[in-house]
């Protein structure tokens, strides 16, 4: 196939193949390294008898590569774990049984999901409006005081820390000002108002960091599209710069702002743990951090592979975004 139907087509396989690549990486790294990983997935409190249940479910007595395909098959069509008393069913994709809490890992990452997701695609639009918003008006008024401005605040921005930003808003807005409840997550099919309002200061507290970056990038994207020679053609016919900032520039310098907002979803999923503590939300990031804490290996293992899995789809779909905004990465 050829064309941009054979540019999707080649980029979905190279993800499906990233994507087992990342699953015999992890496999790897957390079960066949030395040491009783039987005890370690069972747990501190596990008799000798529920280690050696554990160690047969895993099947830690089989060649690694037989190991790994039960492994893969369980995420592909399910796989059946012993309670000791009977036997129970987890449905694809089965990420394991967390023996610790007594609970399937795919059914943790779920309840966990929408928390994450809602935080992260939030803060999202917001970094994206304020941050290639600033940077294309940095880029426009170069060599004047509103650049100037505009650079020392998002410099300001890249070197505060997230937290110190969740804080100062958090007395301001709904200490002092009461502006705002102090967060707390309410599902958006409970209540869509009370969802984003309660998500709002989070929202501006991972985005303001994220933005202070987009400006940057944007800024620097923008003065380079402006200094090439189509550029200047435009201005010689008499094109207004208005035009030529929102139709030509914005559009050559889009592939860089792409790539950096796919990578910071993708890992924004797994990584936005001190937004999630501070404000106390229920997320991806918050789990992980506790179960890498009680040394809950399934439920570590499960997360791992579902923020790998958000990073590689992401940068794939930032791949077609490429060739959307320009058709000549179609023919790379």
């Amino acid at each position: 196939m050829s064309g941009f139907g054979g540019f999707v087509l080649r980029r979905a396989i190279g993800t499906v193949i990233t994507l087992l690549a990342i699953s015999v990486i992890i496999y790897v790294v957390f079960y066949a390294t030395p040491g009783n990983v039987a005890q370690i997935t069972c747990g501190p409190r596990c008799s000798p008898e529920q280690v050696h249940q554990v160690s047969q479910q895993l099947r830690l007595d089989d060649p690694l590569y037989l190991r790994y395909w039960h492994f893969l098959q369980g995420i592909l069509v399910g796989q059946d774990y012993s309670t000791g008393t009977s036997v129970e069913h987890c449905s694809a994709p089965c990420l394991g049984q967390s023996y610790q809490g007594d609970r399937q890992v795919t059914q943790l990452i779920l309840s966990k999901l929408p928390v994450s997701l809602s935080l992260v695609f939030g803060a999202m639009v917001l970094w994206l409006i304020l941050g290639v918003g600033t940077g294309i008006l940095s880029a426009w008024r170069r060599g004047r005081f509103t650049e100037r401005l505009l650079t020392g605040i998002t410099l300001a921005g890249v070197a505060t820390p997230v937290f110190v930003i969740g804080l100062v808003l958090m007395i301001v807005v709904c200490g002092q000002l009461q502006l705002l409840p102090f967060p707390q997550y309410v599902s958006l099919t409970d209540d869509p108002e009370q969802w984003a309002w309660n998500l709002l200061l989070p929202w501006l507290s991972l985005a303001l960091i994220e933005a202070a970056t987009f400006a940057r990038l944007t800024r620097a994207s923008m003065l380079e599209t402006l200094a090439e020679d189509h550029i200047r053609t435009f201005r010689a016919y008499g094109v207004g710069e208005r035009s030529i900032i929102g139709r030509h520039a914005l559009r050559g310098a889009l592939a860089p702002i792409i790539a950096l907002n796919a990578n910071n979803v993708g890992s924004a999923v797994g990584g936005a743990v001190l937004t999630e503590t501070l404000f106390g939300l229920p997320g991806i990031g918050q789990e992980l951090v506790h179960a890498v804490n009680v040394v809950d290996l399934p439920v570590v293992v499960g997360m791992v592979l579902v923020i790998g899995f958000f990073v590689v789809i992401a940068n794939a779909v930032a791949d077609v975004l490429y060739a959307v905004a320009d058709r000549r990465v179609v023919l790379a």
